[in-house]
């Protein structure tokens, strides 16, 4: 069938008055999983049955079905809330409320699904990525032990089991173990693909995790995180091009997605990185810029003092030197920084932009006063935390290999490195809390 073909048979099949059940929902997901440039065929015509004029309880189902295949989750639950009530209104409604973090909504809409008539074990799933999602891990793991027979041997029974086991920190290897049963048993299983990526991402598997990236987000509808993650790897080799169409992809669904649009503006600003023959130049004349003392600045008292009594000098020590070190010293407040700041923008510079490139001081934890769980958590290997890709990438570009090597370092140091922003920071920082943990300063 020719793609003009398809096209139109995907529009008449969301416009089109009829029967709409799972068959068709299949046939749109493999449409688009066929080929991403039909997205924008179920996008208008989705945009079209939006401003008829008269929609009957049928076609609010079918447009709900469709708003939630591409993301648009609020809305949907507001059209599936006015829909014809059935089985499939209500699975669908459950989706929705479980991608808002609605859990109780979406666990009780997939029993309602179920007792209408709904493929029970598809139902019950559900209910165990909700359930998950809620915080209960054991719980879901309770649901999945309580389903028996041909869907135990389903690539999602598969998928649903390898994240739970994971959740609950179990065996890594029965996890990949899961994942990859899941992975033969439907080879293009969006979900079994991207744990399978991100088990082998944890590892330090580049190449195979890419490839599985790659296959993860040919699928419709693609989860969002191995989106973000591909572009992530593709920065990392630089096909900078690549990663934007990754994060596009992401804004085409979800326009105000924050990651997406923090990613993409990093993705555009290093792809525009090119280094020509005034490269040279442009340094020396930094150097020079760099070189020159605070004194020749018009500062107030307290503020040339308190540089003094630092040690810094020129607009370079400046840059070497971060906020939070500034505001420590005494004396030193809100009034100084602010003029600081602001003799640096002068110049084009900001305050601890080469923090990351200098020498850090030996930090160590005073052993002794420490128990031995306390230590032994220390040693363990930062893959513990179980950070996102964007984060656990920094930590590689940063040589930190252990917990303790993590907190030796200050939020600012983290974010000095390429691609690790406030985001990933805030991550960091919650899974060292969990841990009673935190970072150097804070």
């Amino acid at each position: 069938m020719s793609q003009a073909g398809l096209e139109i048979d995907l529009k008449q099949l969301v416009l089109t008055p009829g029967e709409f059940g799972n068959r068709e929902v299949d046939a749109i997901k493999r449409a688009i999983g066929e080929d991403f440039g039909n997205y924008r065929t179920l996008r208008e015509a989705v945009q079209e049955l939006e401003v008829s004029e008269s929609l009957s309880p049928a076609d609010k189902t079918r447009l709900g079905v469709c708003l939630v295949l591409m993301g648009r989750y609020r809305h949907a639950a507001q059209v599936l809330q006015q829909s014809d009530g059935g089985a499939l209104a209500k699975f669908y409604l459950a989706k929705a409320a479980a991608a808002q973090e609605q859990y109780d909504v979406a666990l009780e809409n997939y029993k309602a699904a179920a007792s209408a008539g709904f493929d029970k074990d598809r139902c019950t799933l559900g209910m165990v990525e909700a359930t998950r999602g809620a915080g209960n891990a054991t719980g879901a793991l309770e649901l999945l032990d309580s389903l028996s027979g041909p869907v135990e041997q389903t690539a999602e029974y598969l998928y649903q089991r390898g994240t739970t086991v994971a959740v609950l920190g179990g065996n890594p290897s029965e996890v990949v173990a899961l994942y990859e049963r899941a992975v033969d048993s439907e080879p293009t299983h969006p979900g079994a693909l991207f744990g399978l990526a991100i088990e082998n991402d944890r590892r330090g598997n580049d190449d195979e995790a890419l490839r599985l990236y790659e296959r993860s987000t040919a699928q419709f509808p693609t989860f969002v995180g191995a989106v973000l993650n591909l572009g992530i790897l593709y920065e990392d080799r630089n096909q900078f091009d690549q990663a934007r169409r990754c994060y596009q992809r992401v804004l085409d669904s979800y326009p105000d997605h924050p990651r997406a649009r923090l990613f993409f503006k990093d993705a555009e600003a290093s792809g525009d990185m090119y280094y020509d023959e005034d490269a040279q130049r442009k340094r020396d004349r930094l150097s020079q810029v760099l070189g020159i003392p605070v004194t020749d600045f018009e500062l107030s008292v307290r503020s040339r003092n308190c540089l003094q009594k630092m040690g810094i000098g020129t607009l370079g020590d400046l840059t070497n030197c971060t906020e939070q070190e500034l505001l420590s010293s005494k004396n030193f407040g809100e009034t100084s920084l602010v003029e600081i700041k602001e003799m640096l923008a002068s110049k084009g510079l900001q305050l601890g932009q080469f923090a990351g490139e200098r020498q850090r001081p030996d930090w160590s934890f005073e052993a002794d006063s420490m128990s031995a769980d306390e230590q032994a958590l220390l040693s363990k290997p930062i893959a513990d935390l179980n950070l996102s890709v964007r984060a656990r990438k920094c930590m590689i570009r940063l040589g930190i290999g252990t917990i303790s090597e993590l907190v030796r370092h200050t939020g600012d140091e983290l974010l000095e490195c390429k691609n690790f922003g406030v985001t990933s920071l805030n991550e960091v920082r919650e899974k060292l809390t969990q841990h009673g943990l935190r970072l150097r300063g804070d």
